[in-house]
């Protein structure tokens, strides 16, 4: 449910700096930790050993959509499409 609105977001605000798009990238990634430690029966929001626990690396294998990687990606694409 959260990708198409991520998706959507990026769209609307893909010419925004990078800076600003890996700041909600991580404010989404913190607020998800919190979710999931309050599912595990914890406290208080997703900090310390939690970002052990779920690493970036675990949403992209879930398939969160990454604001920062979208950026990224486009930005290749239109250096690789000025080169032809």
């Amino acid at each position: 449910m959260l990708r198409p609105k991520l998706q959507g977001f990026f769209n609307y605000f893909k010419h925004v700096s990078a800076g600003a798009l890996n700041d909600v990238d991580q404010w989404i990634r913190g607020r998800l930790r919190s979710i999931l430690r309050k599912r595990a029966g914890g406290r208080g929001r997703g900090r310390g050993r939690d970002h052990q626990r779920w690493s970036n690396d675990y949403f992209a294998k879930l398939g969160l959509f990454d604001l920062e990687g979208a950026r990224k990606f486009g930005i290749n694409s239109l250096r690789q499409a000025d080169n032809y």
